[in-house]
């Protein structure tokens, strides 16, 4: 289970008299998830998600809890933080810095089709629009100075020809600074595991976008690069065209994409690509 720091419903209820959220019924383990200890909360009053942060410092996190509160506000379903009787988002838990947000409904879709993915695409483009707004600025923390900083670590791991396409990619994406395309917060790990979907009848329905802590500020077209990857890839790795269209067209219909965006698509997918190849090799390779 990914819960690095116990909590029990002894101590949550001690820690909830500082809100006005009711008094805890339940409290369970959510077993997804590397980089925090995440519960399932049920009070008296409805249910939430509590977060215990293991990496994150107090001093990083308003980024993050700013922006989900920014969007929501904005009506794209993501989790609204939830602030205590001093109207803090932030407190403190078992010696961590520690948050409640709302509990979205759905379950995501590990095998989407045309609908998902235009669903999808939609979604993203509001969430880039809605983020235009947002006053905080962090600059994208997996972005292309940890792929130089990230790459020497795991080079010694990785047979020779790895290392030569490594090195060549770098090299390539060194070329792409892509200074002149759109930028803005992005979440940057919008996999389909990160993405749930309503569970009524009809189209495919979005119903809530979670775990924004790899967000930050990029290029836009490097978000949609993560999302197409993920969500537009068959079993061999090769992007289905049908799916990938869908979701674009519907990105396209409400943030049209540039002629220089669509230019420089193809080495995005390939950024996108390197900096998922580099974080699975760094937590394989040099686990926490």
């Amino acid at each position: 289970m990914a819960v690095f720091t116990p909590v029990s419903l002894n101590q949550v209820a001690a820690w909830l008299k500082n809100y006005s959220i009711g008094a805890p019924l339940e409290l369970k383990g959510i077993p997804s998830g590397i980089e925090n200890s995440n519960f399932f909360l049920t009070t008296t009053h409805g249910q939430y998600v509590l977060t215990l942060f293991e990496k994150l410092t107090r001093s990083e996190l308003p980024f993050y809890i700013h922006l989900m509160a920014h969007l929501a506000r904005h009506g794209i379903p993501c989790p609204a933080p939830i602030a205590d009787r001093d109207n803090e988002y932030l407190g403190q838990l078992n010696g961590k810095p520690a948050a409640i947000v709302s509990r979205l409904s759905g379950a995501s879709d590990m095998s989407p089709g045309m609908a998902h993915c235009a669903a999808i695409g939609g979604v993203l483009a509001d969430m880039h629009v809605a983020g235009q707004s947002y006053g905080r600025r962090l600059e994208n923390p997996r972005g292309p100075r940890w792929w130089r900083e990230t790459a020497p670590l795991v080079m010694p791991f990785l047979p020779s020809d790895e290392q030569a396409m490594l090195t060549e990619e770098l090299r390539f994406q060194g070329t792409h600074r892509h200074d002149e395309l759109p930028r803005g917060v992005v979440h940057a790990d919008l996999f389909r595991d990160n993405c749930l979907f309503a569970s009524d009848t009809g189209a495919p329905r979005v119903g809530g976008i979670i775990d924004f802590y790899f967000a930050g500020n990029d290029v836009l077209l490097f978000d949609v690069a993560v999302t197409v990857n993920d969500w537009c890839s068959d079993a061999s790795g090769e992007l289905d065209t049908a799916r990938a269209g869908a979701l674009l067209d519907a990105y396209h219909s409400i943030r049209p994409l540039t002629p220089a965006e669509r230019q420089a698509w193809p080495a995005m997918l390939r950024g996108a690509a390197l900096r998922f190849w580099l974080s699975r090799l760094y937590d394989f390779h040099l686990p926490r």
